[in-house]
């Protein structure tokens, strides 16, 4: 097992409700002056103490927090007995990457420190995620592989973690597996409740549904953890290499930059955490899975966390164009609205 301590683990609450979530206006797409589109979601922020200091939408229901989960993942997987790993290959186990040589090779190094290759993974084979460097395999002529699908820095580290620990490897994916069943434990520890379902992800791993607000727990439990700890361990390499949980220029890469001491993750359909290392942590789901809208709302949570808005000004909105220049702006609107923000749509 890993030789790293622990935060206490708790007993989790019941399992959150499988409803259909009573999302709410958390952003406008603006033309011209008018409101062209309305993207529907859920926000939570937490105050350091933990406590609910804002929240819109529906942050109880149950819900799959895709790749934003990977964090806590990367947790489970340390406390199931994966070796230490460097700093880089650490963060690249919470990744969603882009598939840039430097995400590769280590992938390559995790699966070499196990004595595995490639042919070893069974995740989905899959281009690139970097549209750059997925426009640029393709010129090559390469094909869907399963070391460029962006989970694989998390397949690579499960395969470590079972080697390790003598269980077997075919079946690593299986959720009746030791290996997911640690995770399974974990991820319930760290958000303080129950998994309301487990399915797959579009990876292949195990996915397990939790609600936006345990997600959010989550996420403040590993921004606060002391050094020593797994959930510490994890939180250090994400802020150290941001640019290996993402890609270079990924808007959570920059985002980390900017933001001191933030970590910060995202994940398909809409979904992202951002917690600072005194706890204030903030959710965020899209209903549509709209990825445009996520980091707009997102700057615009933090904003009330008291993230500076001056810092967070170039994720906060994102430009509509038309004829090939601004015409509008997508913005956080609703109840998310900064509270002196004119109600009233503008061109900006």
């Amino acid at each position: 097992m890993s030789q790293s301590t622990t935060l206490p683990r708790r007993v989790p609450q019941a399992p959150p409700e499988v409803r259909e979530p009573a999302h709410a206006p958390v952003a406008h797409v603006v033309r011209g002056g008018i409101v062209e589109g309305v993207h529907h979601g859920s926000v939570v922020v937490l105050a350091a103490d933990g406590s609910v200091a804002f929240q819109t939408g529906d942050i109880e229901a149950a819900f799959y927090p895709r790749s934003a989960l990977k964090p806590v993942q990367a947790v489970g997987l340390l406390r199931a007995g994966l070796p230490p790993l460097d700093d880089e290959a650490m963060a690249l186990v919470a990744a969603s990457h882009s598939g840039e040589e430097r995400h590769l090779a280590t992938a390559r190094r995790i699966l070499t420190t196990a004595g595995l290759t490639e042919d070893d993974l069974r995740n989905v084979p899959d281009l690139p995620y970097g549209s750059a460097v997925r426009d640029e395999w393709i010129g090559r002529g390469l094909g869907p592989t399963r070391l460029a699908q962006n989970c694989s820095g998390k397949h690579a580290a499960m395969l470590l973690t079972a080697r390790t620990r003598g269980w077997p490897l075919a079946d690593y994916l299986d959720p009746g597996h030791p290996l997911q069943t640690e995770i399974a434990a974990t991820v319930e520890d760290l958000t303080g409740q129950g998994i309301a379902r487990v399915t797959v992800d579009g990876c292949g791993a195990p996915l397990f549904a939790v609600s936006l607000h345990g997600l959010t727990r989550a996420a403040a439990r590993l921004a606060t953890a002391a050094p020593g700890t797994d959930e510490g361990r994890v939180a250090h390499a994400m802020r150290q290499h941001p640019e290996m949980v993402s890609g270079s220029g990924r808007d959570v890469a920059r985002l980390v930059r900017a933001v001191p001491g933030l970590l910060a993750k995202d994940g398909f359909e809409g979904v992202q955490i951002a917690a600072l290392p005194d706890g204030r942590a903030v959710g965020v789901k899209i209903a549509d899975g709209a990825d445009r809208a996520r980091m707009p709302v997102t700057a615009a949570a933090l904003a009330r966390c008291g993230v500076d808005p001056e810092v967070l000004a170039a994720f906060a909105a994102t430009p509509v164009i038309g004829g090939g220049a601004p015409v509008g702006a997508l913005r956080a609107a609703g109840a998310l609205a900064p509270p002196a923000a004119d109600a009233r749509p503008t061109n900006s």
